[in-house]
Formats: C-alpha cells, structure tokens, sequence
C-alpha cells in the first residue's frame, strides 16, 4: 500500500479530541455519527487536501456543511467529515449583477451580506440551513414564484472533484465549460458528484416586500384552507409566493409580495382570509427584516423526521380528509403538515437547463414528526411514515433536499426522467464513487 503523502489542512478534529463531541453532531439528533475525524476547511485547498487525504487512507468521506441532512448522510461511522461551514466568503459584482459566495453561508448569512448591498437571490425559508445544500437540490421558498428558485439562479460553482486513482482537483462548473457538470447542480442533489466550494449566482434588485401570516386555532378550517389554497395560490399573482403549515394546535399561512403592494396582497388572500376568522399580521420592508420573521421551525426540537411530495393534480376531497384526519392526532405538538406554493418562474428552466424535473408542480408538501422525548420515537415515525405512504398516491415526485428514505424508487422520485443523464454525469465526473451515500446518484457502468 502507498504511503500517505498528503496531509489535512484546516482544523482537524479526531475522535478523543475535547472538541470531538461538539464537532461531530448535526442538527437532527435522531441519527448519530461517530467518524474517525471532522475536518473544517476555511478554503478551497482544504478541501482538496481533505479529498486526497481520504483516498490515500482508502476511507469513506461525507460532505457537510450546514449539518441539516435530515437523514444524517452528511456524517458517516469511521470516516472524514469534510465540514465547509466556515467558508463563507461574499463578492458582489454590482456591474455583472453576480455574486460568488461561499458555500457555508447559511440561508440568513446570505440573504443578509447580499440585501446589505441591495441585491436578493432566492432561498428556502429555514435560515440556519447551509446555502450549500439548498442550492444543489433546488431551494425554494416564499421568493420562488418571483424570481425562480435557487438552483435557477446559479450561474456557475467552483467543484472539488475526484481525479485519478488517489487524487482530487479543482474545476469550474459554468454555462459554457464544463456545462453538464452545472446542469447536474441545478437540483442534482448535494455530495454526488464532488464538494463545492462556491457558487455563483444571477443577483435580484431588493425590492420592499409586503408579508401577510394569517393564523387560525384549531383544525376547524384545515380541509376548506387546503381545498382553497390548492386552488388558488399555484396561479396567484407569480409576484406572491405561499406557504401553508398545520401543527397540532393551529393553521398558519405564510405569505409574500415581492414588488407589490399592501392592497394587491391583500386582493390575493381575499378567498382564503374570508374563511373562519384569522388573526393577520402583517410586516412590510426590505426583504431581509422581514426574512428574520419567515424562519419557520422550532429550533429546541433535537428529533425530526419528514417525507416530501411534489403534487401535480388538486388533491381530491379524500386526501384533503386524510390530511384533516392525521392532523387531528399527532405524535407531539410541533409535528406539522406544510405546503408551499410552486408555478410562476418555476415553470421555467433557466438557460441551459436543469435536473430539477418538477418545473410542473403545483406545490410541494412535506408531512413531519417533531419531539423532544426519545419514548416517543416509535410513534412519531411510526405517524410519520403512515402519513406519507397514505398520501403517496396523490402525489407525483419527491425532493432530494428532504429525502424520502424509505422510498424503492427514489431516483425516479427525485430526478424523474432526469436520472439516466444525471448516472452519465456521475460516471464522467466520478466514476470512482468517491462521493457516495445512502442515496447518491450511481454511475452508469462504461459511461466514459
């Protein structure tokens, strides 16, 4: 065996170090990971110094970032942790109306050093997860009927791949040098085919918003909300863009005017505020104020466990009761059912394409368990998993950003007709399967 040549570069944790226990946790703590070392990269030489290293030693490697995989897959038993938390550079190209950031930003970190200089990119709506992430399985959220969703604005990312038999390299990802590799990043999934390390992305003028959260206590108007809400909000104004979340006391709806006004929000919500009798509050300013008032989520809960579901048709009077009825008895009280509104700009896949395939969706939903006591994980992912295998057939796809593990046909859920030419792409760009978890795209055998 080759003796290792190269050494790790940043801040290396190892089992046994003091710092070990804080370093190797993630966000979900239903799942953890014991690796033989974290290694926290502040550029992109770490990186590729990470890479080699692991391919010396001949031991798996993970890719992580803003450690909110919900599977946990961005940590493994015995390996390396490649951690680009800390790389959280900003350039603004005010003239080319680009920025290149780092790939540790989380979501609130970058809608902040960007709306502080007059400019928006669109992202999910939970601020602490990683950039990184969201943007490589697609990222959406209460900007996407607007401007599009994150993937659709990346222009370009600068990649650690594998090369060769023990090595790795930097390379760039644009529209017109390695543009397959781009296509695979605009919704391909993170972790299959390298780490990125930045990503360019088409910059938005900021604009003042109008936000509206109409809450309702009780389920008492769940299935009319949804029936309404379903009807109306995937062909709205595309300038409003909303979410609608149930938990277990109360039905909240989450709702944004980028470049609009207060009666033209207003005007939108008119059939789903005429029912029941909401409490509505609104905020209006710069879309960072108002984005600290999006983040949706508790942040003390330790365990979660959610599936995705992309739907394609009006959920029919049976499901909508399906939803009602699980609702009605939860495992805990943050356990939620969620909806957030698609059609507008997602319809449109930006120059060159994408692998996102669900351009024809007219929300996203996800069901999810939430708790704080460990007795109860049985019935929370028991509820959990009833629900999304209940609604399964009424939906059409899945989100690679909120794995459905269970899932036998997740490449066809994730990637849709999209999963032969993501396999190519695997295999030109990692033939090796250096970048392999759980779920990660294989390549095809003899694909040069």
């Amino acid at each position: 065996m080759t003796a290792t040549t190269t050494h790790l570069t940043g801040e290396v944790v190892r089992a046994g170090d003091s710092a070990y226990e804080a370093a190797r946790v993630g966000w979900n703590r239903l799942y953890s990971r014991y690796p033989e070392a974290i290694v926290f990269c502040c550029d992109v030489q770490d990186v590729v110094n990470a890479v080699r290293w692991a391919r010396e030693e001949g031991i798996a490697l993970r890719a992580r970032s803003g450690r909110h995989s919900l599977e946990g897959w961005s940590s493994l038993d015995g390996g390396l942790v490649i951690d680009v938390s800390r790389m959280k550079n900003v350039v603004i190209d005010e003239a080319a109306r680009t920025a290149t950031v780092g790939t540790g930003l989380t979501q609130t970190e970058a809608v902040a050093a960007l709306g502080h200089r007059g400019f928006v990119v669109p992202t999910g709506s939970e601020g602490g997860v990683g950039l990184g992430g969201v943007i490589l399985g697609g990222g959406f959220g209460l900007l996407t009927r607007c401007l599009g969703m994150a993937c659709d604005n990346l222009l370009a990312a600068e990649i650690v791949v594998a090369d060769g038999a023990r090595s790795a390299k930097v390379v760039e990802a644009t529209e017109h040098h390695n543009s397959d590799l781009l296509w695979a990043c605009r919704g391909g999934g993170g972790g299959n085919f390298g780490i990125a390390t930045s990503y360019t992305m088409r910059l938005h003028e900021l604009s003042d918003v109008h936000f509206a959260i109409a809450r309702w206590t009780g389920h008492d108007h769940l299935g009319a909300l949804l029936r309404t809400w379903q009807r109306d909000a995937p062909v709205a104004d595309e300038r409003l863009t909303s979410a609608l979340e149930a938990d277990s006391a109360a039905v909240e709806l989450s709702a944004l005017m980028h470049g609009g006004t207060r009666r033209e929000l207003d005007a939108e919500l008119s059939s789903l505020l005429a029912i029941g009798d909401p409490e509505v509050t609104y905020m209006d300013g710069a879309w960072p104020t108002v984005y600290g008032n999006v983040d949706r989520g508790p942040d003390d809960v330790p365990f979660w466990k959610f599936y995705s579901q992309f739907v394609t048709r009006p959920f029919p009077d049976d499901a909508v009761d399906l939803i009602v009825r699980y609702m009605g008895n939860t495992p805990s009280g943050p356990s939620n059912f969620f909806c957030s509104s698609f059609g507008g700009a997602v319809r449109h896949a930006p120059p060159g394409g994408s692998a996102f395939p669900h351009r024809d969706a007219l929300f996203y939903c996800e069901p999810g368990a939430a708790w704080n006591d460990p007795a109860l994980h049985a019935s929370a992912l028991g509820w959990a998993a009833d629900f999304w295998r209940a609604l399964r057939p009424y939906g059409d796809g899945a989100y690679v950003n909120v794995p459905n593990a269970a899932a036998a046909d997740w490449e066809r859920e994730y990637y849709g007709s999209h999963r032969t030419r993501l396999r190519q792409v695997k295999a030109t760009w990692d033939p090796g399967n250096v970048f392999s978890f759980e779920q990660s795209i294989p390549p095809i055998a003899g694909t040069p």
